[in-house]
């Protein structure tokens, strides 16, 4: 593994933590060249269905691109990494569930709202006003009042 701020070849293996989970593994390493210390994390790697674009390219999934689509709802809110770890882990293995080697974009950001339903209502209403594209704020209030309507059920 390389230094990521050296560059170097050699690191040690400092801490190994297993995830509570136990689907991930974490490694503490430290660089043999300039002693900084950094962590890795160690993952299963299933394969993924590739996800179709509304305009038909198809592209690999990425869960990065997945995260910093949800770290953006939820920009100032209180919601913790690890809740949005749980999330997109639910995602995934629901995109896993389904055996199909190609989904729509629109099924991710339907499984994304959801999450984001389940995490933070103010989040959930950011990301369907984009994801939706309302165009007027008539759209905008038909969300809220779903969202207030949920939570006086609730």
């Amino acid at each position: 593994m390389r230094c990521p701020f050296c560059d170097h070849a050699d690191t040690q293996v400092v801490e190994t933590r297993e995830s509570d989970e136990g689907d991930s593994i974490r490694r503490r390493r430290r660089c043999l060249h300039c002693d900084k210390r950094f962590t890795t994390y160690e993952r299963i790697e299933l394969a993924l269905p590739a996800v179709v674009k509304k305009n038909g390219v198809r592209v690999e999934f990425d869960r990065r691109k997945l995260r910093a689509s949800m770290v953006l709802a939820l920009r100032k809110r209180p919601v913790s990494a690890e809740a949005v770890d749980a999330a997109i882990h639910r995602i995934e293995e629901k995109l896993m569930s389904l055996g199909l080697r190609e989904v729509g974009s629109e099924r991710i950001g339907e499984q994304v709202i959801r999450e984001l339903k389940k995490l933070d209502k103010i989040a959930y209403v950011r990301f369907a006003s984009v994801y939706r594209n309302f165009e007027d704020v008539d759209e905008f209030a038909d969300v809220i009042q779903e969202v207030q309507a949920r939570k006086r059920k609730a």
